[in-house]
């Protein structure tokens, strides 16, 4: 969650966690009404706490992302608490906020059961980007907001570890609580959320050591769905970087804020290269040259540790859950 003060003296509240006793008193040190709430996603997991937190603050106008939808059931916004909603148009200049921050809306073709619909936005007077799910930024230590008890059970060597050895003998040891073992259950931890089920969380290091302390695109994003819209991402990302001089950006998840611009950004999504069989001959030379090898670095990702989301993939595809390509230019 993101809150950023008008002008106006009003609050701007982005992607509202859940609204617990700590989070309002939070909202309500900072003297200042809350005016917008905003919802720049379809996401189950982000639309989930805008109807809690909006009876909170009664008088403030919420603004959601096109093309909601909901899965199995695809069901109104009434239904999640969320009344007389306002929808964001990508460009929009006739929001009551756009002297002071833009927006851009990424709104996919349906990549398999919906579409994808992400919307970026802009504050102008501090130059920075925000989005939800484009990017994320994992730190190399873990945040002080995780407790020592999560961390050092996932450093325990439970089912998941003995499954994901790669045929390794799993020692059963006590965990002692130490740096050492909060570290691996950080790593183990960043690991299966990323992708699912890594290939070796035995020895975490050189797998966590590949994905952390830079930009990147989420691997389950990248194949679930960038991967199929290349053209719509290219689009998306390409007028972000020719129109906002940002120099941090606010993800949703993981790290915020990170120090980085608009070619950080664009080496994240490298790998829509490949896929498009171009590049933008819009882009410098020398900021071309410089974007490929920050490239090459963000979109690697262990080609052992993608197995079992490549496989997903191919499962979802066959039984017509997502589709393989949706867009794309030809080569």
């Amino acid at each position: 969650m993101t809150v950023i003060k008008l002008k106006s003296g009003g609050l701007w509240v982005h992607a509202p966690i859940a609204p617990t006793k700590e989070c309002i008193q939070l909202v309500k040190e900072l003297g200042a009404p809350v005016e917008y709430i905003v919802l720049p996603t379809f996401a189950y997991e982000h639309k989930i706490f805008v109807g809690p937190f909006s009876r909170k603050f009664p008088q403030a106008q919420i603004w959601v992302a096109p093309r909601q939808w909901s899965w199995p059931l695809n069901l109104p916004l009434e239904f999640f608490g969320i009344f007389r909603a306002k929808t964001l148009k990508d460009e929009d200049m006739s929001t009551p906020w756009a002297s002071e921050i833009e927006q851009k809306v990424l709104s996919s073709p349906e990549v398999g059961i919906g579409p994808y619909v992400e919307v970026a936005f802009y504050h102008k007077r501090s130059r920075t980007l925000l989005v939800t799910d484009a990017v994320i930024f994992v730190p190399r230590q873990p945040p002080e907001c995780i407790s020592k008890e999560s961390l050092l059970a996932s450093a325990k060597n439970g089912l998941a570890v003995k499954l994901l050895s790669k045929g390794k003998e799993v020692p059963e040891e006590p965990v002692v609580d130490n740096k050492m073992n909060r570290q691996k259950g950080w790593e183990r931890m960043v690991l299966q959320i990323l992708f699912l089920g890594p290939s070796n969380l035995l020895e975490p290091n050189a797998s966590f050591a590949q994905m952390s302390q830079k930009l990147i695109v989420s691997p389950i994003v990248k194949t679930l769905v960038f991967s199929k819209v290349p053209e719509k991402v290219r689009d998306w990302i390409d007028r972000i970087t020719q129109d906002w001089r940002f120099k941090r950006i606010i993800p949703a998840h993981f790290s915020a804020p990170i120090n980085a611009s608009g070619s950080d950004f664009l080496a994240a999504f490298a790998f829509l290269d490949d896929l498009l069989g171009e590049r933008y001959v819009t882009r410098p030379s020398l900021s071309l040259l410089f974007t490929s090898l920050m490239g090459k670095a963000a979109s690697y990702f262990p080609p052992d540790d993608m197995k079992t989301l490549s496989s997903l993939d191919e499962f979802l595809v066959s039984v017509g859950v997502v589709k393989k390509t949706v867009s794309g230019r030809k080569r």
